[in-house]
């Protein structure tokens, strides 16, 4: 053992009991009081052998006893010599006790599950003669070593705390930045407890703007993160500081209408964007992660890129609403059949509008000989919705792609499915562009706040295009394929449907863009079916909000 720190083993330490393994807890360093009473040390593991296969049961024990008791010792070197990565586990480790300023804690193993053990963790941060409880549960998993045949821990960071990632350590100290008291543009107060969509836009709020604020930093115990975007997320605090205010562009009412809307289904996301202005009014997820896929996914948005499709092709003067436009029930291009929904036509004669109001694929893959441009959907893509400008929102962002691309696959662009990738603020965000006429970077707190860069569109939609745009999208709404779901919206109302087919997966992801007066929004539904169905009451929701 290293600096003289004590250790005891409490209790039967993986004593073989009938039906399983039976295991004890190690009560770890205690800097406080030198040891627990009556505690012994720690005698020095036994040799272990190499083998091959799968760990036994007997080496899963065995291997997890060992790792625990070094840990639970302050022995990080010993610690990390038990595990597939000693050289980072090692430092990680020893950052416990110097990083974390954990003076004291006691871990309890679990009842194995094949190679998996869990544990807990009761800890007491120590910092300048405060003290506090850190209680939380872990697990770890035992492997065979690739070149040594030994037993050895699984290393993750997720071992010394189930939150940690890779780059990510404990800190305890000083807060990075001071607490905040979020509120929307009204004044009414945001809470991660009352609004849980919003942890990790609160979160990264914090880290960038609390200083701006003007608050005054505690003492914590917190996931110090690494990475764009990454916020770091406080466990402990053991003195509270003095948030400042933060004003943000949300809207409480609509933000609460969101966060009952994914609820509905698992996998949902959506966002509610201001389209005179560009403000984010609400941002919300239904997920089994911490991952903010409304602001962050990447995923192919399915028809609801019509939106931008269409522009394009008004703009060219390829199409206007009131002019035929043929819509079979399929189309070859360049060796790649396209087709509509349940393979539906359209009569001869029809016209543009009817097409963009019941989604007919055909009807626009027919016209990209006539573009007669692969990259001309990605340019209107950026220069006029702003897509991939490297978006400012005062939050991490993805802002979505429209990559370049020939033949059968920039055909695919078309109706939203191949190499796009989008998520529900992209969509949100160009829904706003259509109803507008032209782009406003959405944001989350104000430009004035930092002074950042905001993106600007190299142009505007041309005016005669945004006029037929919004028609199309009001009679989707009114009696096309969105009709349904806005039925019960009021005001100048339009809408987009979207099912785009991911590979491997028995049903398409549901997507649905809207806008009612001065609000636009857009949701997905993982593998919810047609657009109109599973996305389109979230948006409907969210509108009547407003």
């Amino acid at each position: 053992m290293r600096s003289g720190i004590k250790v005891a083993v409490v209790g039967a330490v993986f004593a073989v009991v009938a039906g399983g393994v039976g295991y004890g807890a190690y009560a770890v360093y205690d800097d406080m009081t030198g040891g627990a009473e009556g505690a012994t040390t720690r005698s020095a593991a036994a040799p272990r052998k190499a083998g091959s296969g799968p760990v036994t049961a007997g080496e899963v024990e065995r291997t997890a006893k060992d790792f625990l008791a070094a840990w639970a010792a302050g022995d990080a070197a010993a610690a990390g010599d038990l595990t597939d990565d000693a050289a980072t586990a090692t430092p990680a480790l020893a950052g416990f006790r110097g990083q974390a300023h954990v003076s004291k804690a006691v871990i309890t193993p679990g009842a194995p599950a094949g190679a998996e053990v869990p544990f807990t963790v009761d800890a007491t941060v120590t910092y300048e003669g405060m003290s506090k409880r850190l209680a939380y549960a872990s697990r770890l998993t035992v492997v065979r070593g690739v070149t040594t045949g030994l037993p050895l821990v699984k290393w993750a960071p997720s071992v010394i705390h189930p939150n940690l990632t890779d780059g990510a350590v404990l800190r305890t100290g000083e807060a990075a930045a001071p607490p905040v008291r979020a509120v929307d543009h009204a004044g009414v107060e945001l809470t991660p407890e009352k609004y849980p969509s919003l942890k990790s836009v609160l979160d990264q709020l914090r880290k960038k703007y609390g200083a701006e604020a003007g608050g005054k930093p505690g003492v914590e115990t917190w996931i110090d993160a690494t990475g764009e975007g990454a916020a770091d997320r406080t466990l402990l605090t053991l003195a509270k500081g003095v948030p400042g205010e933060l004003r943000t562009t949300l809207d409480a009412d609509v933000q609460a209408a969101a966060e009952r809307a994914v609820k509905r289904y698992g996998g949902s996301s959506v966002v509610a964007v201001r389209p005179s202005t560009g403000e984010i009014r609400a941002v919300a997820n239904n997920r089994g992660d911490a991952f903010d896929a409304a602001l962050a996914g990447k995923q192919a948005p399915g028809s609801t890129m019509k939106i931008v499709t269409a522009a394009l092709l008004l703009e060219k003067g390829l199409v206007a609403a009131d002019r035929p436009a043929e819509c079979p029930k399929e189309v070859l291009y360049q060796g790649r059949t396209f087709h509509n929904l349940d393979h539906f036509d359209l009569p001869a004669g029809s016209t543009f509008q009817e097409s963009f109001k019941r989604s007919c694929n055909t009807a626009f893959i027919k016209l990209i000989d006539d573009v007669n441009d692969d990259a001309a959907l990605g340019r209107e893509a950026r220069d006029v919705f702003g897509i991939g400008l490297n978006w400012q929102t005062g939050v991490a962002t993805f802002d979505g792609a429209v990559p370049a691309e020939t033949g059968g696959e920039a055909a695919a662009q078309y109706i939203g499915q191949g190499t796009i990738q989008m998520n529900a603020l992209n969509v949100a965000s160009i829904t706003a562009t259509a109803k507008h006429g032209s782009f406003k970077q959405p944001v989350i707190v104000e430009r004035d706040l930092d002074d950042r860069e905001i993106a600007t569109a190299a142009r505007g939609l041309d005016g005669s295009a945004a006029r037929q745009l919004r028609d199309m999208m009001r009679a989707t709404a009114t009696s096309g394929t969105g009709a349904a779901a806005m039925a019960g919206v009021g005001g100048d109302k339009g809408a987009k449907t979207g099912s785009a087919e991911v590979g491997g997966q028995a049903d398409s992801n549901s997507w649905f863009a809207g806008f009612a007066d001065d609000l636009a929004a857009a949701a997905v539904v993982q593998a919810g079916g047609h657009g109109g169905d599973a996305a389109g009451p979230l948006v409907a929701s969210v509108l009547n909000a407003r």
